[in-house]
């Protein structure tokens, strides 16, 4: 991809590595001319990545690289463009938490190194520069193909990786990323452990019995008025209108008529009526039955 500029004055190595700060030494240190020229060719090869597979949107750009820790392997070739310098391509890798499964479907929690954009320009294919610019960053890494993950391959990389690394054995995954067989081998714990399983999202149960009486026994701790009254016994139908009846017949016996409930007002408290009070009731019932009887003998 040529550029107006002069390509060779931006990246003085064949294979440049750029960073978050988009610098590539110390001759580009405070040229903002320079920088501004690293953005427009590291955009330029996005745009171009991202029309190859058929990408709505680019996934490699300055401003996206400057937000984030991943490394970017330019490749140019010099003597092009008369002297001036092309670029040939891209290569973005950077580490990823992953959630992937292995080979037994068991949920694994890793972060390897993946792969996350790769684009020669289609005029410079299948002349040696993939993989020139795919191998300088195996070494420069010091990592092997298979314990990496690939973002979205297109069909030409995963050819390409089965072609020059005999990767074709992938383990299914349910994102968007690819691993090989053996990439679960030879890991350590850092690298990778297992997820936890998730919890099933259980119904909402009501109460139970023991809850219900612990919230009974909470409700009586309560001083008044905040305690809610405890409900009476229930009782016969025909039993409480007999009593009612004869409590307010002449000559009947007042000791073996319930009590009256307005005669007792801290019962619906829950408590028993004072006993002082429970005696004076009981002469006064006395005095009436001896009265009566009195006034039937006189008769």
């Amino acid at each position: 991809m040529e550029f107006p500029f002069d390509v060779n004055a931006l990246f003085s190595e064949r294979i440049t590595v750029l960073d978050q700060n988009l610098t590539t030494g110390r001759r580009s240190l405070g040229r903002p001319d320079h920088q501004h020229h690293i953005a427009t060719v590291i955009d330029e090869l996005g745009k171009a990545s991202a029309k190859a597979q058929q990408l709505a949107a680019p996934i490699t750009s300055a401003a996206k690289l400057q937000m984030n820790r991943h490394h970017l392997y330019l490749l140019k070739d010099g003597e092009s463009n008369g002297g001036r310098g092309v670029a040939v391509g891209f290569l973005k890798v950077g580490y990823k938490k992953l959630f992937l499964l292995d080979q037994r479907g068991a949920h694994v929690e890793t972060e390897p190194l993946c792969v996350l954009d790769f684009y020669v320009a289609e005029r410079l294919q299948r002349h040696g520069y993939g993989l020139e610019l795919f191998r300088w960053m195996l070494q420069h890494k010091r990592v092997d193909p298979v314990q990496m993950a690939y973002d979205r391959p297109s069909p030409k990389f995963l050819s390409f990786l089965e072609k020059h690394f005999g990767l074709k054995d992938s383990v299914p995954q349910v994102n968007n990323f690819v691993v090989f067989d053996g990439f679960f081998r030879n890991r350590s714990a850092v690298q990778l452990r297992k997820a936890p399983p998730r919890k099933p999202e259980g119904e909402i149960k009501p109460y139970s019995l023991t809850e219900r009486e612990a919230l009974r026994e909470e409700q009586k701790a309560l001083p008044w008025p905040f305690a809610r009254p405890a409900p009476p016994p229930p009782s016969p139908p025909h039993a409480q209108s007999s009593a009612f009846s004869r409590s307010l017949s002449v000559g009947s016996s007042p000791s073996r008529a319930p009590p009256h409930r307005s005669l007792a007002p801290s019962s619906y408290r829950g408590q028993s009526a004072h006993p002082q009070l429970i005696e004076s009731m009981n002469c006064r019932a006395r005095r009436t039955s001896s009265l009566n009887r009195s006034q039937i003998s006189f008769n």
